[in-house]
C-alpha cells in the first residue's frame, strides 16, 4: 500500500487571498478621491448663455464694445457738459481749479466736458475751427470732424473706464478707437465739413486740458443750425 503523505495539500478556491491591511488602504483611496472631486466641484462655476459671465470669457470685440458704450459716454458728457464761455473764465483765474472742478483726471491733463454755439471760421486737416463769442482769453476751439479722429478723450471722459478692465494695453487702446469710430456713424456720418465755412454750429464734446489757448473738442453731439 502506498503511504499517504503526512503533508496535507492546499486546497485553491480560485480566489485570491486578501491581506488584513488591504481593505482600510483602498478605503482611504476611495475617500481621497472623492475628496478631489468634491473640491473640483466646489471650484467650479456654471456660466450660462448669454450671461454677463459668459460675455467676459468670449474674445474682446472692440467694434461691440464701441457700441455699448458710446451711448452711455454721449449721455455722461451731455450732463456734465460746462458752458465754454464760463468754462474760459474758470480755467483763466485757476487751470489746475477748472479742471479740478470740472474734469476727470487723464494722463497728461484733465478731460473736460464743454457745450457752445458759434460759427465756423475755417477748415483745417481734420478738424473745423469755432468762433465762440464771449470766451475769456485767446482762445481757439477746434472741433474733430474726421475723417480721422485722433486720442483717447472720449474713451477717458468718464472716469469709468480704466486699464484694469481690459486683458492688455492693446485692447485698451482699441477700445478708444472703437468709441472715436461711434463718434464718425453716429455724430458725424452725415456731417459735410468741407462745407461747414460760415455756418453756425452747436457743439456739445470733450477736450484734455494742456494748452489753455487751444481746445480740440472730440463731440458727441453736433448740429449745424
Amino acid at each position: 500500500m502506498k503511504r499517504r503523505s503526512s503533508t496535507m495539500s492546499t486546497v485553491s478556491t480560485g480566489q485570491p487571498l486578501r491581506s488584513a491591511k488591504s481593505r482600510p488602504y483602498g478605503v482611504i483611496t476611495v475617500v481621497g478621491v472623492l475628496a478631489v472631486l468634491v473640491a473640483i466641484a466646489l471650484d467650479t462655476t456654471v456660466v450660462h448663455i448669454g450671461s454677463e459671465q459668459d460675455m467676459r470669457q468670449k474674445a474682446f470685440s472692440a467694434e461691440a464694445y464701441g457700441v455699448a458704450e458710446f451711448p452711455k459716454i454721449r449721455d455722461n458728457v451731455e450732463k456734465r457738459a460746462v458752458d465754454a464761455a464760463l468754462l474760459s473764465q474758470a480755467i483763466e483765474a485757476d487751470k489746475k481749479a477748472a479742471g479740478e472742478k470740472y474734469g476727470v483726471a487723464g494722463g497728461v491733463g484733465p478731460v473736460i466736458p464743454v457745450k457752445f454755439t458759434g460759427v465756423v471760421s475755417e477748415r483745417k486737416a481734420n478738424y473745423n475751427v469755432v468762433k465762440v463769442d464771449g470766451l475769456a482769453g485767446d482762445v481757439t476751439v477746434r472741433v474733430q470732424t474726421g475723417p480721422a479722429l485722433n486720442g483717447t478723450d472720449l474713451r477717458d471722459a468718464t472716469g469709468t473706464i480704466s486699464f484694469g478692465q481690459f486683458t492688455n494695453q492693446i485692447e485698451y487702446q482699441n477700445a478708444g478707437s472703437a468709441i472715436n469710430n461711434e463718434v464718425k456713424k453716429q455724430v458725424l456720418a452725415n456731417l459735410d465739413p468741407a462745407n461747414l465755412s460760415g455756418k453756425t454750429v452747436s457743439v456739445v464734446g470733450v477736450f484734455q486740458l494742456i494748452n489753455p489757448k487751444n481746445w480740440l473738442v472730440t463731440p458727441v453731439s453736433f448740429e449745424v443750425k
